[in-house]
């Protein structure tokens, strides 16, 4: 078993039956092993080493899965190769969406009821591998969801990627190429335009596109607020200069534990006591069109505090 566990390690704790085999185990001891617990099956001849550790199977653990179920030529793509790329943007759900080549292949017993099945086109140079998961590179990735994608999600996955540098400033270039004469690809071009890579989540995204509907677009993003001695107090995420107004997106993932909050009131109190005010916004906020815009507004006709 030391063998298997070696292999397992490198794979997210996972083997195949073919490599079962080869490490010296029978395909009935496979199957003592599962009935007793200790591995578990995952898909068509896949298996999850010391299973009894476990609460729940990891995410990636299950995607990996799903992919070698199909063999060597399927690829996770879409919003499962954005998730396994650490690009954010996209709603996270259970699906799993794996291409594969050639005519349509139905799913099997075995398949994990979370796969949708694609049949992209993907050239062996557009894919890559994610601690050993065959996937569709973070570029061609990106142009695979903006086509589909509407308009705050596309411009969402777009800021991600080029903010985190998982998509360079040549293979963002290489986009428009990519989903040229696809389906979606008008509109795409125009998300394109709107990419802004200082935008440090989608949340931020979302926000910035709400002020630039309502005609309250942002002078800076990512703003750096500094005391008369250039001390700097904090920053912005987006920033109205001359009426010295910050707007903040309050994530949950980041904002919500009781030291964010304490961090935040902190830095706030400092930001304000600077001449700065500051309006803050949730994820529930940018579901209505109107109310971000009317914000911002009002609080630009507001004459600034005194500095």
């Amino acid at each position: 078993m030391t063998l298997i566990r070696k292999i397992a390690a490198s794979q997210d704790g996972t083997v195949t039956l073919t490599q079962a085999n080869a490490a010296g185990l029978t395909v009935h001891e496979v199957h003592r092993l599962c009935r007793s617990g200790r591995w578990r099956r995952l898909a068509r001849a896949g298996y999850l080493v010391d299973a009894d550790r476990y609460a729940e199977i990891p995410r990636r653990v299950r995607i990996r899965a799903a992919v070698a179920s199909f063999g060597r030529s399927a690829a996770a793509v879409l919003d499962t190769a954005a998730e396994l790329h650490g690009i954010a943007g996209t709603r996270r759900t259970e699906a799993i969406h794996v291409s594969l080549p050639g005519p349509a292949v139905r799913p099997s017993r075995d398949t994990d009821p979370a796969v949708i099945i694609h049949q992209l086109t993907i050239g062996a140079a557009q894919l890559c591998d994610v601690a050993g998961i065959p996937v569709t590179r973070p570029v061609r990735t990106v142009a695979d969801i903006i086509v589909r994608a509407d308009r705050f999600t596309a411009v969402s996955v777009l800021d991600s990627a080029v903010n985190r540098q998982v998509v360079t400033a040549e293979e963002f270039a290489m986009i428009p190429g990519l989903i040229r004469g696809r389906r979606g690809a008008v509109a795409a071009r125009g998300y394109l335009a709107e990419c802004d890579g200082r935008a440090q989540s989608p949340l931020e995204t979302r926000l910035r596109l709400r002020c630039v509907d309502g005609r309250v677009a942002p002078d800076v993003l990512q703003h750096e607020v500094r005391d008369r001695d250039g001390c700097l107090l904090g920053v912005g995420d987006l920033a109205w200069l001359a009426a010295r107004l910050i707007g903040e997106a309050d994530g949950r993932e980041v904002h919500g534990t009781p030291e964010a909050v304490y961090q935040d009131r902190w830095r706030q109190n400092r930001i304000v006591n600077a001449g700065w005010r500051i309006l803050r916004f949730t994820w529930d906020d940018t579901m209505r069109p109107d109310y971000i815009p009317f914000v911002v507004r009002n609080a630009l006709a507001a004459s600034p505090l005194p500095r």
